[in-house]
């Protein structure tokens, strides 16, 4: 049997999910005892304790000058942040892809400006969110809806223009009005894309959260990162990380779940 036809089944397949990371882990580990073997002070590869007892400090100890469970805390004020700006850059999308999308008169016009706002790194016009907002939650807020609003709104556009004609005529003909066929035809389609865009835009809108905080906060799970990175303190860092990776995949995990249960007849249904 050709290689191009093999499947694994469920015990392989679960096997070959968690073969990448034991390597990993493995080698992290080796480094880390050759490391600490050679000396017991080195910072750069903590080890497994090392970061429990870290973790133990951060998230279940109270910080001696606010008595805050700083982890938790951090996690609280980073997700607000984040949810807010994708709430707010997918109904700007939303609203800017049917638009450009469906209307040939307002696509002429948002369709190239969306273009070039997509080609601007949001990270070059921090400094500017910083004076516009102020330096308190809405240049943070700010700087995520401006980095993901266009890129999700262009490729909702693309995906209305890629809804066939046949379907919109059938409809007009059947009497539908302009904003009817928007709610009754495209939303559907396009609330199905916007959860699937949201998953691919996580990572962008994590690496945006976490500049901004280093750059300009007082709390925060990138500001403490940043915060502790004078100190060499990786058995902080790396759990820190570790932990916004695991955030950022159980956010995945869950559009996942909702595009499955609100939109089972869309193909990626069975991403």
């Amino acid at each position: 049997m050709r290689l191009i036809n093999r499947h694994p089944n469920r015990g392989m397949r679960l096997a070959l999910v968690l073969l990448p990371f034991a390597i990993l882990l493995a080698a992290y580990f080796l480094g880390s005892a050759v490391r600490l073997e050679a000396n017991p002070q080195d910072k750069l590869l903590p080890g497994l304790q090392q970061m429990l007892d870290a973790v133990a400090r951060m998230a279940f100890t109270p910080d001696k000058r606010s008595g805050e469970y700083l982890l938790w805390a951090d996690t609280l004020v980073s997700l607000t942040r984040l949810l807010t700006g994708l709430l707010i850059a997918s109904l700007a999308g939303l609203c800017l892809g049917i638009a450009a999308g469906v209307f040939p008169l307002w696509r002429a016009s948002l369709s190239p400006l969306m273009t070039v706002l997509s080609m601007i790194p949001p990270l070059a016009i921090l400094p500017v969110l910083f004076i516009v907002f102020g330096l308190d939650e809405l240049s943070k807020i700010m700087l995520i809806v401006i980095g993901i609003t266009p890129m999700l709104a262009r490729d909702l556009e693309h995906r209305a223009c890629e809804i066939p004609s046949e379907i919109l005529i059938k409809a007009q003909t059947l009497g539908a009005s302009s904003w009817t066929l928007v709610l009754r035809v495209v939303l559907p389609q396009l609330l199905s894309r916007l959860l699937t865009s949201l998953r691919l835009m996580l990572g962008s809108a994590w690496l945006f959260l976490i500049s901004a905080e280093a750059i300009s906060s007082t709390a925060g799970l990138g500001y403490r990162i940043f915060l502790v990175r004078r100190y060499m303190a990786m058995d902080v860092i790396i759990p820190y990380v570790v932990w916004i990776t695991l955030l950022a995949w159980l956010m995945d995990l869950a559009l996942r779940q909702l595009h499955k249960a609100c939109f089972p007849w869309a193909q990626g249904g069975r991403a």
